[in-house]
């Protein structure tokens, strides 16, 4: 017989599968020597009361064999002669996905990708955190994997309409994610992990014919009629035809955006969200979430909302024992980001807090049309930049002081390699951006007893939550509506939010390539 239960274990209790399947002993009135097994399907923290709990779903075995579920595996078909090919621009998640999904589907993927892979992207990584020099095409945004392989490997989604969530961590794991992440409510690889999978899938797009290039900056499309690509072409003069291009280039490609609006391809204005990244001590936030801390918990995480004068204030992208990195594309600009390795062990636990940025904001920007709030979003990436004094080293505020509008006389110990520069930031941010960040950390720090401290600091500037472009497309055909073989995809077109719902994305896109019989 087969039972599912749900257990409610203190930490302690759910690390020790004697105690689990004592406690299976006692909801089932079952002796031990009857459960034969069981199997985890899912578990969550809840930090709720006095103390933490530990909630297990578990699938029991009882008077009957044990019996491991296999996990699901797809396999790759050989598309290296398909009379079928299609154009992938990026190989972040979105464009990855895609390019599986279109194996499967018999297709032939193209993919460029502008930067480098994982392993001499790491290098100039190095270069930007040490030596304050930038790779304008191979940083933390641009090369394999995209933003997403420096991202922290959060895999939380709320889009269980956009796609098959399932599916996508299957797929992660069946190219060496931790088969926990099938289990955890909010499963997690980690920025040390996510390199290797990367690499292993785009050695199985090779393996099956695809194909996969580096260095392929694309510069320009060839159109017939202004009503299809007939051509991509990249920046060292090679010329890549397929019957669609899937174009999923990620927020950070500015030039993408250009010159779409250059070419007259419709384009629009994107609302998106702009702030700062705040780091704590990692022990300070497990205080206040877990009250009583303990070794059998992982690093506690925290979800923020306020809202302040009718906008909305809130946290994003939280990275428990985490790093803040320099996240820029480009010399002259400072952006920032957060990511955590897989167990999590930094010391700092690091949240970008950012503000939803409407109309007013742009308003200055009106002139650059469908670009407004990516110039809006450049500018205060520039002040920023001039205001921490070069080489990516980042203006900073304690959080007391920022919120008494006083400069900090010294900061605390930080992860931000670069270096920061103590600065007033009323005179980096936008004004309104500005005094809404003071209101939401104000009531920030009633919701959190302890949050609101001068311990913590505030680095500026967290300024690519998403993208500040959509490039439109049909809702059902997902093509582009001028342009009948142009298919916009994932975080950089405006339709994902992250891992999971980019990967989504591309197999939907991929799906509708696939079912496309006149493009």
């Amino acid at each position: 017989m087969q039972q599912t239960l749900q257990l409610k274990l203190l930490p302690a209790e759910a690390a020790d599968e004697s105690v689990i399947r004592e406690y299976i002993a006692q909801a089932t009135a079952r002796r031990e020597e009857e459960i034969n097994g069981f199997q985890l399907i899912k578990r969550s923290i809840d930090a709720r009361g006095r103390q933490p709990h530990i909630l297990l779903t578990v699938k029991v075995f009882i008077n009957e064999p044990y019996r491991e579920e296999p996990l699901d595996t797809i396999v790759f078909p050989d598309v290296s002669k398909a009379n079928r090919q299609a154009v992938i621009v990026g190989a972040g998640p979105a464009g990855l996905f895609a390019a599986l999904r279109l194996i499967e589907k018999g297709i032939r993927p193209v993919v460029l990708e502008r930067g480098k892979d994982v392993r001499a992207r790491r290098r100039d990584l190095a270069a930007l955190n040490k030596e304050g020099v930038i790779n304008p095409e191979s940083n933390y945004c641009f090369g394999e994997g995209g933003a997403g392989t420096y991202s922290d490997g959060k895999l939380y989604t709320r889009s269980n309409k956009r796609g098959d969530i399932r599916r996508i961590l299957s797929l992660l794991v069946q190219f060496g994610a931790d088969p926990s992440i099938l289990v955890d409510a909010h499963p997690h690889i980690g920025t040390n992990k996510l390199p290797h999978i990367i690499q292993a899938m785009r050695q199985q797009i090779v393996e099956a014919g695809g194909i996969f290039l580096f260095g392929k900056k694309v510069v320009d499309f060839l159109l017939h009629n202004h009503e299809q690509i007939r051509e991509v072409r990249t920046a060292d003069g090679d010329r890549f035809e397929g019957e669609a291009v899937i174009l999923a280039t990620g927020h950070s490609a500015r030039d993408i955006f250009r010159l779409l609006h250059d070419k007259k391809i419709l384009i629009e204005a994107k609302p998106f969200a702009l702030g700062v990244r705040i780091e704590h001590p990692q022990l300070l936030i497990d205080t206040i979430q877990y009250k009583t801390p303990s070794s059998f918990l992982p690093p506690a995480a925290y979800s923020l909302v306020e809202q302040v004068d009718h906008r909305g204030v809130f946290s994003f992208c939280m990275c428990p024992g985490g790093i803040i990195a320099p996240a820029a594309t480009a010399e002259g600009e400072v952006v920032v980001n957060g990511w955590s390795p897989s167990r999590r062990n930094n010391p700092y636990a690091n949240s970008g807090i950012v503000v939803s940025v409407g109309e007013k904001e742009m308003a200055m920007f009106h002139d650059q049309g469908p670009l407004a709030a990516l110039a809006f979003q450049q500018s205060v990436e520039q002040k920023a930049f001039m205001a921490g004094g070069g080489k990516f080293v980042a203006p900073a505020q304690r959080m007391a002081d920022f919120v008494a509008r006083r400069e900090s006389a010294d900061l605390p110990s930080c992860s931000y390699l670069p270096g920061l520069h103590s600065v007033s930031l009323e005179k980096v941010l936008p004004r309104a951006i500005f005094e809404d960040l003071r209101g939401g950390f104000k009531a920030f720090g009633e919701k959190m007893r302890g949050y609101f401290t001068n311990e913590a600091v505030i680095v500026a500037t967290e300024s690519r939550t998403s993208s500040p472009v959509r490039i439109p497309r049909d809702a059902e055909t997902l093509r582009h509506p001028q342009i009948n073989n142009l298919f916009p995809c994932g975080e950089g077109a405006g339709y994902a939010g992250g891992i999971v719902s980019a990967a989504m994305d591309g197999e939907r896109v991929a799906d509708r390539v696939a079912g496309s019989c006149n493009i």
